[in-house]
Order: structure tokens, then sequence, then C-alpha cells
């Protein structure tokens, strides 16, 4: 299989439109496509830079013309949950006529969207970018080629994956600016190139504060490391 990361600006996209305009990015969670009406239903979380923002991204998409329904379904300050029917797009039919298909969730953001697709030969993606060329600006960020065994040990791993995402979940903001802190400042370096009194110092709170933010976090992150090693062995 070939997998690849595409950064797309589509012209005929309310999603893409709608970020170009206003302050809110769009996350696909869920997404099914209807054969016989050309269309995809989606499940997306959208967040604004703040709750007005929100207000109007969510007009503009509802008021787009190839929004074909917007539903929304919750929503809690500048983040909203919503269900989505638009037409299909002119790369989405593009990459569907050459049999590729969608690998993993999609994130737009400041008018442009983020695609993983896949094909099954190397020939039919590269038929497929010089195709999608013609109407539509991307740039492949990435590009991978997946053997049976890489395929396999993916989905076998899923649930140690999730079990390692749902550690990170766990910390709070302040767990996870310290550890970001601590790493990139070379805390956990031997030898240290940053010493608790430095990170305390950033973060203008005592040492025994630091130190107890980051055995926090680091309980929570090995916790869940331990428990995705037992699903591997399993």
């Amino acid at each position: 299989m070939i997998e690849l990361t595409l950064d797309m600006e589509q012209y005929d996209c309310p999603f893409i439109d709608t970020t170009a305009e206003y302050d809110v990015t769009f996350s696909a969670i869920h997404w099914t496509f209807d054969e016989t009406e050309r269309s995809l239903a989606t499940r997306m979380f959208v967040e604004g830079a703040d709750p007005g923002a929100l207000d109007n991204g969510l007009s503009a998409l509802t008021d787009h013309e190839h929004m074909h329904e917007a539903t929304l379904l919750s929503r809690q300050q500048e983040v909203a949950h919503v269900r989505t029917t638009i037409h299909e797009t002119a790369a989405m039919a593009t990459i569907r006529r050459n049999d590729g298909y969608i690998t993993g969730p999609f994130y737009i953001e400041d008018g442009s969207e983020q695609w993983r697709v896949g094909f099954d030969r190397a020939s039919t993606a590269d038929g497929t970018l010089s195709s999608l060329e013609a109407d539509n600006d991307f740039s492949v960020l990435e590009r991978s080629e997946m053997s049976l065994a890489d395929m396999e040990g993916f989905v076998s791993n899923v649930g140690a994956a999730m079990t390692l995402v749902d550690g990170c979940r766990d910390l709070s903001e302040t767990e996870r600016e310290t550890l970001e802190a601590a790493v990139d400042e070379g805390y956990f370096e031997s030898p240290r190139d940053a010493t608790l009194s430095d990170l305390a110092e950033q973060f203008d709170v005592s040492k025994s504060a630091v130190s107890k933010t980051l055995r926090r976090g680091e309980d929570k992150l090995l916790g869940s490391a331990v428990d995705a090693l037992e699903d591997i062995d399993d």
C-alpha cells in the first residue's frame, strides 16, 4: 500500500473556504460516502479562536453553496461537534475514480486541508497526483509504502497506541507544558542541560512544585506505556 499525506487547497470545499475566512479549524472524526448521492457525511470537531469566531465560522459553513446539511450536535464555549453532509468535491472524485481511499482523519486550517490517502499500487498513486494537478493546488507532505507485515503490525497494535494516547490526554495542561519544557530544555539529558531551578524560573514557581508536577506527569505517561506494552505482548 502507498500512503500519501497531502496538503490540499480545494476550490469547492466549504470547510476550506470557511477556515480561509474565519479563525476556525475542523477535525474529522468519522466519515461515510454515499455512492448514490455522491456526498460525504462527516462528524467533525470545530474549534474557534474564541466563541465569536466559532459563531461566525458555523454560520458561514451552514450558508455555503456546497454545504448540503450542517447540524450542531453539541457545543462548549469555542468548541463544537457538528454533523455535516457535502457534495463530492472535484479532488475527492479524482481520488475515488482512481481507487484511492482515505486512511486517516483529516484536518483543515487556514484554507488548506491535510488528507491521508492510500493506493494499492505506486503507479496508481502517481497517476492520481498527475490528475489532481489539473484543478487543485496541493503538496505531498509525506509518502510511504507499507508492506503486508507493516499493515498487520499497525492494525494489531492500534489498541496499544490508543492506550498511549489516552495517557497523554490524562495529563493536565500544567503537566503537559512542564514535561514539554523539561524535554525541550534538556532536563532529561545526561548530563542535564537544565535543572529544576531553571524550570522553576521559567514557570515562576518553586522547585518543589516543578518536581511534583513532573512526577505526576511521568507517573501517568509511564503507567500508560506499561499498559501499552502489555497490550503488545498480548
